[in-house]
């Protein structure tokens, strides 16, 4: 009977005279970060035609905020009666601020920011998720034009004011006691023109004009004095 004896026993690979063959470390995956949208918008009150600005703070789950270039911010918009978001601005990098936001009506918005992908394998790159802001709504009353001084009170309401009732009243104490006086309609334009009356001594007149659903009141008080 023949017999095969095993031999225990470590043999390197110089002895044998082989190369060794290098194993090459796993590359090192990039990190995934979730990420949070603030946006503050600089008023949430208009008067029609001014504007405001939205900041934007873009954090992640390791402590910072996504590089310059990682990803997009975009500002959306939702008009009132609107079903839809609509893109308004997009910033020209993640630490962007929106500049000169101007609502044509009342209207909803929020920032979403896209995410970004490092598609630099090998790399310690960061992953970032999308994200999107709470929602803000910024309302907007329409603007009602009038002159400096006189007895003869003309201007315009902007915008869609035509054929649409300005209710006038008059106290003699500026702050309370309004009584109503008169209600005139706008032309088709949203122009307007009255003579108040010149009663004896110091009066206030009240100009409004009713809100909607698109739009907030308006109005401004109105000084006469005949001694």
């Amino acid at each position: 009977m023949r017999i095969t004896r095993l031999v225990a026993g470590t043999v390197t690979a110089g002895l044998l005279g082989l190369t060794p063959i290098a194993i090459a470390a796993p590359s090192q995956a990039a990190d995934t970060w979730t990420t949070t949208t603030v946006a503050t918008p600089s008023a949430t009150k208009l008067e029609y035609g001014e504007d405001l600005y939205v900041s934007v703070d873009i954090s992640s789950s390791d402590g910072y905020s996504p590089g310059s270039t990682d990803g997009t911010s975009t500002l959306y918009a939702l008009q009132a009666g609107a079903t839809a978001w609509v893109p308004v601005a997009t910033a020209a990098n993640t630490y962007s601020s929106f500049y000169d936001v101007k609502p044509a009506m009342n209207t909803t918005y929020k920032v979403v920011y896209s995410g970004y992908t490092d598609t630099d394998q090998g790399t310690y790159g960061d992953n970032y998720t999308p994200s999107e802001s709470a929602p803000f709504t910024v309302t907007v009353a329409r603007k009602i034009t009038y002159p400096n001084s006189g007895f003869v009170i003309k201007g315009k309401v902007t915008p869609n004011y035509g054929k649409k009732k300005i209710v006038i009243k008059a106290s003699r104490k500026q702050n309370k006691g309004y009584k109503a006086f008169k209600t005139i309609k706008t032309t088709s334009t949203g122009k307007y023109k009255i003579a108040l009356p010149h009663r004896g001594g110091t009066w206030y007149w009240s100009f409004t004009v009713k809100g909607d659903s698109q739009y907030l009141a308006n109005g401004f008080v109105w000084k006469t004095t005949v001694y």
